[in-house]
């Protein structure tokens, strides 16, 4: 899915204000604390809580073979006055329909300054521009409205409602569903470009 220039552990992505890069063992221990969070595992479907490190363990080397295979990409976010510390993950895996879909968590002292939304848009440009993306599905939770205005804020277009398995939480829960397409992003990104410009 991913070309061979996010297949390599040196590879990131800078913004304005964040660093994304590839998760290290190094982020082990923000991740325990931050995704191990009450307030944020609740919105996830496959974070537990209270998180073990051996499940963080496990995810850290999954996130690399597969960001090393191109068969997904998984970055840390950090912020560039602190790149070594992760303040939260944004993710595109292939879909259980095998349209990708992205996903994404934000550690809860880092909410509401808009970090999120630049990490998702930068990766979002990032699937379209080089790794020929056409079409990429995200969700969130019912009641998650701060992870559903992240997307729309992307460009993502409400699909309507459903249901997806969270087992972490039990069973299956109701989402709202997003989707984004290659000309979608074009003219987010064109109407981005002629923003900044005024």
């Amino acid at each position: 899915m991913f070309p061979d220039l996010t297949r390599d552990d040196v590879f990131r992505i800078e913004t304005r204000r964040l660093w994304l890069r590839w998760p290290t063992a190094k982020d082990r221990d923000a991740i325990l604390k931050l995704a191990g969070d009450r307030a944020v595992a609740e919105m996830l479907a496959r974070v537990l809580h209270p998180l073990p490190a051996p499940v963080v363990d496990a995810f850290l080397l999954q996130a690399r073979a597969e960001n090393a295979t191109g068969a997904g990409l998984t970055l840390a976010l950090a912020r560039r006055s602190a790149p070594a510390s992760l303040i939260g993950v944004v993710a595109i895996h292939p879909g259980s329909d095998g349209t990708p879909e992205l996903g994404y968590w934000l550690g809860q002292p880092y909410w509401g300054a808009g970090l999120m939304r630049e990490a998702v848009r930068s990766l979002c440009n990032a699937f379209f521009a080089y790794a020929g993306g056409t079409d990429l599905a995200s969700s969130a939770r019912i009641v998650n409205p701060a992870s559903r205005r992240v997307l729309e804020a992307c460009g993502f277009v409400h699909a309507g409602t459903g249901t997806k398995p969270f087992p972490a939480r039990g069973g299956d829960l109701p989402v709202d569903l997003f989707h984004l397409d290659r000309a979608r992003w074009r003219a987010c990104a064109a109407e981005a470009v002629l923003t900044e410009a005024a």
